[in-house]
């Protein structure tokens, strides 16, 4: 089981509906329709806030093996996913696979690369589906990235946090990166 599942056993455990859990969320019912479906995940802040409503620690909301050994230490995972939290970006997606881009056109205030993430449940019409992570300013940063990534779901961690990525704000159609 993952978040989709732990939410709707949660909601239901604690007998409210979607439109109840939205209403105490300040969200649409379809928005938690769809954290149910697997179709997409709250942002950090309203994570917390479920976490905080339906009164279940982030962990529990989170975790794929919520059915194993209650004494399992939390940073084995079963399912081969990591959950990758991007700090700047305000993602946080369970993984099992993550994939830089090619080197991207752009000014010198432009970030070069992109991080994206698939994980064994989110599939569409084309293919996988990727959820962007982050953006970096060298090849070697988003390489580091990888491979740290990489060496986490070897350990069995189960979670990560992004380190390399590089803060960035928006202007119409272009992203630069902060100082």
């Amino acid at each position: 089981m993952g978040f989709p599942e732990n939410l709707t056993r949660f909601r239901k455990e604690r007998r409210l509906s979607q439109e109840e859990l939205a209403e105490l969320l300040e969200v649409s019912r379809q928005a938690v329709s769809k954290w149910e479906q697997g179709m997409g995940y709250p942002e950090v802040e309203k994570l917390l806030l479920i976490s905080e409503k339906l009164n279940v620690s982030l962990d529990s909301l989170m975790r794929d093996d919520l059915d194993s050994d209650p004494n399992e230490p939390l940073n084995k995972r079963k399912s081969g996913e990591i959950l990758i939290r991007s700090p700047y970006e305000n993602v946080i997606a369970s993984c099992n696979k993550v994939k830089a881009s090619e080197r991207m056109k752009g000014g010198k205030h432009s970030p070069q690369y992109a991080l994206g993430g698939s994980g064994s449940n989110g599939s569409s019409l084309w293919g996988e589906a990727t959820i962007f992570l982050a953006w970096y300013a060298t090849y070697e940063d988003v390489s580091k990235e990888v491979e740290e990534i990489y060496n986490a779901m070897k350990r069995g961690d189960a979670a990560y946090t992004l380190q390399y990525s590089v803060k960035t704000e928006r202007r119409g159609l272009s992203v630069r990166m902060v100082q």
